[in-house]
This record gives structure tokens, sequence and C-alpha cells, in this order.
């Protein structure tokens, strides 16, 4: 299948290495790294010269890159407290090349956990806690003026080895008084469409026991909650539609507002308006996330009318005992109400799915195989499932220690469950389902053949034999789905009964050239649909041909 490509742009918006820059900022760009974006912006737009660079660079050529040129702040940006070993890589280097900048780092792990990365992280200086945007900007004012940066109000220090903490910031209340986030990245390429992620507002009303995001809100003094006006989402839309040929946008927002308020509708009739009355409802597709309970047919109808073509829910568990212990408040039966009217809408349903949380039985385990047979056996989405991580700064992950259940550490953050024998089984049953379940198993292939059908439905019109294809991928699909959820049943059963031996050696041969096959059939399937459909996809993506929008 085609590679997709994130690739930074050169003409004028990369500075030259000689450069004077303030700041460089590190992370990861995939997709576009919006919280980078926005600190970036910010910054820029008080004077300041800022520089992105992908971690993923390695050590020593962002070494190559700031050698010399001593930015007044370095700043990481962690998205998962695993990668947290790479960062300090990066730092360590740095410092040991004589790179005396100001080093700082953001994100939920390092605001909810600051004391168990400044001990782990010993480089920096400090940790930028909760929405950066305006604590980076004073810290990065305040060290160039040569004034005393501890005062900083959202960080935290370490100080004769205690940590210390300043003053909380309050989180931003007006998001459309921030900038657009500044994007050097050319955008990633899906069957040459270019796509790029947004958001529409902040923070999540809900509080999921195993999920940092919703504490990484409610932690901060402010409101939680923050809507940006319907105006300058589309304006943003607009924007990067036509500068940047974008026709795909992914809506990163923890829970997109679709909200059964009055407040909420208002806002979704106008945003729908907008994009009808600039042309972009027929010209693009979008990406939301957002809960099962708001899921109903008028409204994501009218949705599905303007663009909408995939919507992710965090499902998490098809057993109550389950969603209770997970704080989901939400029941089994919203879950699959709001996965069948998604189909019947023809919008692609995409979940999170946890076949084991600290609740789990055996039992438990096939009432979950059981659901998702339930809405995925018709294989018009690929089954997925991982096992509840107890993530820093989480209310289940202190629950667990307060249990006396937790275990392993910040890159290998575990729990036993109350019959330890799901720990061995999962370990095991984690190499069988690899196939499917690692980043290059059919579970990410099958997405992604998906994603490209949306594509080519939604925005491709003189495409062919979508209907046929459809169904062949379908079909496929659901063959690799029963395969997948039979492998589990099976060996929950076996397990709980002869315990290691459920797993032998001669099914994993049998479930790889499974794979092996599966896989072939489907790449052949997808490469002759692109294959009959190249005429049109070139003429849709051809950037002369890109039709012109209206400033309503």
């Amino acid at each position: 299948m085609a590679d997709r490509t994130s690739t930074p742009r050169t003409p004028n918006e990369q500075l030259a290495p000689s450069a004077q820059l303030h700041v460089a900022l590190i992370g990861y760009q995939d997709q576009g790294n919006l919280g980078m974006g926005y600190l970036a912006s910010t910054l820029q737009r008080d004077g300041w010269s800022v520089e992105l660079i992908d971690v993923r660079e390695g050590a020593e050529n962002i070494g190559a890159r700031l050698a010399g040129r001593q930015p007044v702040v370095v700043g990481f940006s962690l998205i998962f407290q695993f990668f947290l070993p790479q960062f300090r890589r990066v730092a360590t280097y740095l410092r040991d090349i004589g790179v005396t900048s100001h080093f700082t780092i953001g994100g939920h792990y390092p605001s909810l956990c600051h004391d168990e990365v400044l001990e782990l992280f010993p480089e920096l200086d400090s940790v930028v806690r909760y929405e950066g945007e305006l604590t980076l900007l004073e810290l990065v004012e305040r060290i160039t003026a040569g004034q005393d940066w501890h005062a900083v109000a959202g960080i935290a220090y370490m100080r004769d080895g205690q940590v210390v903490e300043s003053e909380p910031r309050h989180l931003t209340a007006d998001l459309d008084s921030l900038p657009f986030p500044y994007r050097p990245f050319e955008p990633e390429q899906i069957l040459a469409f270019p796509t790029l992620p947004l958001v529409a507002s902040r923070g999540c009303a809900h509080r999921c026991s195993f999920c940092s995001i919703h504490m990484f809100y409610r932690t901060a003094p402010g409101k939680v909650v923050r809507v940006r006006k319907p105006e300058m989402v589309v304006k943003e839309m607009l924007e990067l539609y036509e500068q940047q040929g974008v026709r795909i946008f992914l809506f990163q927002d923890d829970d997109f507002p679709v909200w059964d308020t009055p407040i909420a509708r208002r806002w979704v009739d106008e945003l729908l308006d907008r994009m009808h009355a600039t042309g972009l409802a027929d010209k693009v597709l979008w990406k939301i996330s957002c809960r099962a309970q708001y899921v109903e047919p008028e409204l994501f109808g009218r949705l599905r009318d303007a663009g909408l073509a995939v919507v992710y829910m965090g499902i998490e568990s098809g057993v109550e005992a389950g969603l209770e212990v997970l704080n989901k408040r939400l029941s089994v039966e919203q879950n699959l109400t709001a996965v069948r009217i998604l189909k019947e809408l023809g919008i692609r349903c995409q979940y999170g799915f946890m076949l084991l949380d600290p609740s789990s039985t055996f039992e438990s385990v096939r009432e979950n195989v059981q659901f998702l047979r339930a809405i995925t056996g018709d294989g018009t989405t690929p089954t997925r499932f991982c096992r509840m991580l107890p993530y820093g700064g989480t209310p289940i992950r202190e629950q667990l220690r307060l249990e006396g259940r937790l275990r392993g550490d910040y890159m290998h953050p575990d729990y036993v469950f109350l019959d330890p024998r799901l720990n061995d089984y999962w370990e095991l049953l984690s190499r069988a389902t690899r196939f499917w379940i690692d980043d290059k198993g059919l579970v990410y292939d099958f997405s992604w053949a998906w994603e490209e059908l949306d594509i080519v439905s939604h925005l491709v019109p003189g495409a062919t034999g979508t209907t046929e294809y459809r169904e062949r991928l379908r079909a496929l699909n659901a063959t690799s789905n029963e395969r997948l959820l039979q492998l589990v049943e099976q060996s929950s059963v076996e397990f709980e009964r002869v315990g290691v031996a459920a797993f032998r050696s001669e099914d994993n041969e049998a479930n790889h050239e499974f794979w092996e096959r599966t896989r072939a059939e489907l790449v052949d399937t997808r490469d002759e649909f692109i294959s009959q459909n190249v005429s049109a996809l070139l003429e849709a993506t051809d950037p002369s041909r890109r039709p012109a929008l209206t400033h309503a």
C-alpha cells in the first residue's frame, strides 16, 4: 500500500542553521503536532523565532541543528510517558555538546506527574504544566530579559533537591484569542489528498478513570471545556484548503461538541451553515471523536451531509462491570445503539476497546468477544482491542496503588488482575494476536483500506467500482475479524482449563499463514481498485482543478 508522507517545508519556513533562534520545540510531528503548533504561533505573534524539530531526527542530527545557536529555551513536547527516555537521550546529548539553553517539557504526563519527570529527567530546568502557550511565552520573555524565571506561573522545578510548584496558570478562557497553529510541515498525503488536524474545542466534561486528559484539564484552574466560535473553525479550514489544499480534516477534540444541550446544538447549526455557505461541505471529508450517548440519526445525518465520514468513540468495554470500573457512565446498549446508527447513516465507526481491565475475568473476556462480534462481525470495521494500562496521573492508577495491585514503572505501567492467571494469559494472547494487532498487522492494513475507500467515495466523483470493492473488502474483513475473535474466545476457554498449554506453536504457524494469505489478497484487491481509478484520482487531486470556495 502507498506510503504516507509528512515532510518539512523549506522555502522561508524553516530557519537557516545560522539564524538566531529563540525557541526550539522538539516532539513528534505525526499528522502535525497541534500542541507544538499553538506554542510556536503564540511565540511568533510576539516576535520570537521558533523552530519545530521532530524528535525522530535523532540526538546527533538535532545537536547539529542547535549547536552554536544556543536557543533561549529548548522545549520538549511529550505525548506519551513511554517516550521519556528517547527525549532524555536528546537532552543529554545536547548538554554534552555544550547547549546551555533552558530545557523545559510539557504534555499530559509531565503536567500530572511533574515530580516523577523532574526526578527521571535531571537535564530539565522546568516543567510547563497544563496549557503552555502563555507560560512558555512568559518563560522566554523573562529569561531573555535576565529576570528570575522561577516566578513564572504554571511551572514546576527542582530547588535544593525539592520539587517546587509555582502558582498555577488558568486555562485559556477564549480559544479564539490564540493564533492559528504554526504548521511548517507539509500535510500528510493520503491518496495524494492533503490531510491536517485541527480542534474546535479543548477539554472533556467526563471523568473516565483510566484517562489522563480530563485530569489534565481539571487539575488546572479555569473552565474545563471551551469551544471555539464556528466562524473561526471554518475560517481556519478555509485557510488550510486554499493555502495547502487540505481536503481531509481530523478534528482532535477530546469530545467534539455535538452534546445534547441547546447551546451545543446551536453551535453545530452555525458550523454546518457556514460549511455549506462556503462550499466546504461539498469539498472536504472530516473525522471527529465523541461519546456514544450523543449519536442520534437526525444530527449525524446532517453532519454526514456536510462531509463527516468517520466517528471515533471510546467504547472501551462490552461488559457493564467493565464500563463501571472505567467510569464510562455509559451502558453496553448505548454503545451498540450508537454503532448501529452510524452504520445506518453510512458513517464509518472507529473505536477504542479494552479487552481486559482491572475488573476482568475469563468470563468477561468472552463477553467482550461477543460484543465485538456484534459490532464488527459484518466486516465494516476491523476488530481491535488492547488492555487498559494505568497511566500517570489517572484515578485508576491511584486506586490500583491503594489496592496494592499496581506494579511496573513509568515505562511499563502494569497491575495484577483479580485472577492472576489473566496476567500470563494476556502476555501469551498478545503474542498470538500480533498478526492482527501489531502496527504491521491486519487491523492496520484494513483500517488503511477503509480510509482510502472513504476518501475515494467522498472526494473522487469519477470513481468506479466502489460498491463492488466495498463488498469485497467487507467480506475479507469479516473473515479476518472472525478468525481473531475465535482465537480469543477459544484460547480463553482453554487457558482457564489447562493454562499455557492453550497456546500451541502449530496454531501460531497457522495464524502466520492466515496473515500472509489475507494480507496478500487485501493488497491485490486494493491495488486493483486503485488502478482502475487512477485517472479519476489524478483529476480529483489536480491542484489546478480544485474548486474555489466562498468566504461567507
